[in-house]
C-alpha cells in the first residue's frame, strides 16, 4: 500500500532539502577543489592530452555523463569543437572479457595502460573512496605520469592518492552522487569558456 500523500510529500521535500544543504556545504568548502580540477583538465587539453574516466555503478553513469560532455558539448547554446575524454565504463565486451579471465579489480587500470600516455588526466569517481578498481586505476595512471582527479565523499583512501580531490562533505550515497553531477556540470562549464573564451567558437566539424 502506497504512502499517504502528504507522508510522501515530506519525504520528497526533506530530501530535496537535505540534498540542497550537501550541495551549500560543497558550495562553501569545496569550490577551490573544483577550480583545480578544471585547471587540470584544461592544460591536458590545451596540451593535446585526453581524459579518462572510471567508476562503478552510478558513478560508472556519471563517467559517460562527463565524457559526453566533453565530446560532445555541455549546453546547446556555447559551441566548441569536441574534445578528447574517455569512459572506461562503457566497453561491455572488453570489460567481460578482463573480469572474467583476470579479475574485476583490474578492469580500469589495464584500460589505463592500454589507452594513458603522460599528460593525460585520470578523473576517478568512487562515492566510498575505496572502490578498489579505482585504486587501481589511480597506481596505473601514476606510472604513467598521469595527473589523477578523484571526486568523493568524505572517507575512503582516493581522496590521498589524487592530485586533485572534491570530497563531497556526506556519507550518503545519493547526495555524494547529486553533488559530483553539479561539480561536473561546473569542471566542463569551466574547461569550455577557458579554451574557447565566454563565446564559444564555431565547431570544425557540423553536428
Amino acid at each position: 500500500m502506497s504512502l499517504p500523500i502528504d507522508r510522501r510529500i515530506v519525504q520528497i521535500e526533506s530530501h530535496l532539502r537535505d540534498s540542497a544543504h550537501v550541495k551549500r556545504l560543497v558550495a562553501e568548502q569545496c569550490s577551490e577543489a573544483i577550480l583545480s580540477a578544471a585547471d587540470l583538465v584544461t592544460d591536458a587539453f590545451r596540451h593535446g592530452n585526453k581524459v579518462l574516466l572510471c567508476g562503478n555503478g552510478g558513478s560508472a553513469a556519471d563517467c559517460q555523463h562527463m565524457a559526453a560532455e566533453f565530446t560532445s558539448r555541455l549546453t546547446m547554446d556555447f559551441a566548441r569543437p569536441g574534445l578528447p575524454a574517455i569512459a572506461l565504463t562503457t566497453d561491455t565486451s572488453f570489460l567481460t572479457a578482463y573480469a572474467n579471465d583476470f579479475d574485476f579489480s583490474g578492469v580500469f587500470a589495464r584500460q589505463i595502460q592500454a589507452l594513458g600516455k603522460p599528460g593525460d588526466v585520470l578523473i576517478g569517481l568512487s562515492t566510498s573512496g575505496n572502490s578498489k578498481n579505482v585504486i587501481k586505476a589511480v597506481d596505473a595512471a601514476r606510472r604513467l605520469n598521469m595527473q589523477v582527479i578523484i571526486l568523493c565523499g568524505s572517507g575512503g583512501k582516493l581522496k590521498d592518492l589524487a592530485d586533485v580531490a572534491i570530497c563531497v562533505p556526506s556519507t550518503k550515497t545519493q547526495f555524494i552522487q547529486e553533488s559530483h553531477l553539479a561539480a561536473e556540470h561546473i569542471v566542463c562549464h569551466l574547461v569550455e569558456r577557458a579554451l574557447f573564451g565566454e563565446m564559444g567558437v564555431t565547431e570544425s566539424i557540423a553536428a
